[in-house]
């Protein structure tokens, strides 16, 4: 096909598609091939591929629709507490708070323990069917692993306000700057179980502390 450019110069313009997915288009002035897209705009951008199970949702900002749509959101959400703009980890751990005040009012501690164990298990499946559905296997907004960490906490921590609060002070210290072994596991372990386990290597540090402050008489300063 001849064609004439800008400038009155004659030229032509070919158009070849090698593989069906893209083609090389001459431009008619350098008579050099470029490479050019044919595809639907959504087709060439993956940042903003919908999520499986949840039409018309971007996977990069999960919304209220989105842990709707699946049992297995609403609970790595915590319930939407990790939709949450600021600090989505800090707020599914003031979440176990009054998670843990209903669950201690109806069980005793040996059946929290026990519901507990049941919620990591829960954690495992929810957060995996999760990551997978948003292609990030630890998103910040999943706090699952936070509510049921920290619940585990508070079964083994006073019920006293001094005690509970540096708990929570100390489990999200661990949790964010994750020291060894926290960091290992978290960058080695994938899936579900990863997402949970690392957070209950925090919980585990935490009441080392709390136990070594107790042994330490520093609980009756409190």
């Amino acid at each position: 096909m001849t064609i004439s450019s800008p400038d009155g110069t004659v030229g032509k313009s070919r158009v070849r598609q090698p593989d069906g997915l893209g083609s090389e288009r001459e431009d008619p002035t350098t008579g050099q091939l470029e490479e050019w897209e044919n595809e639907p705009d959504a087709a060439r951008v993956p940042s903003q591929a919908k999520l499986p199970g949840a039409p018309g949702i971007d996977s990069t900002k999960p919304s209220k629709a989105f842990i709707r749509s699946r049992l297995a959101y609403f609970i790595a959400f915590g319930g939407g507490a990790g939709l949450s703009r600021y600090g989505p980890g800090t707020m599914g751990t003031l979440a176990a708070f009054p998670l843990f005040w209903i669950l201690a009012y109806f069980f005793d501690p040996l059946a929290l323990l026990v519901l507990v164990a049941m919620m990591f298990l829960i954690g495992i499946w929810a957060c995996g069917v999760t990551g997978r559905a948003l292609g990030n296997h630890d998103h910040g907004g999943m706090v699952w692993d936070e509510i049921t960490a920290f619940t585990l906490v508070l079964l083994f921590t006073p019920p006293i306000v001094m005690w509970q609060a540096f708990a929570f002070l100390l489990f999200r210290l661990f949790d964010i700057i994750k020291p060894p072994p926290i960091r290992y596991y978290d960058r080695t372990l994938r899936g579900g179980f990863g997402v949970m386990f690392d957070d209950l290597l925090a919980a585990f540090l935490t009441l080392l502390c709390l136990a070594a402050w107790k042994a330490l008489g520093v609980g009756s300063m409190m």
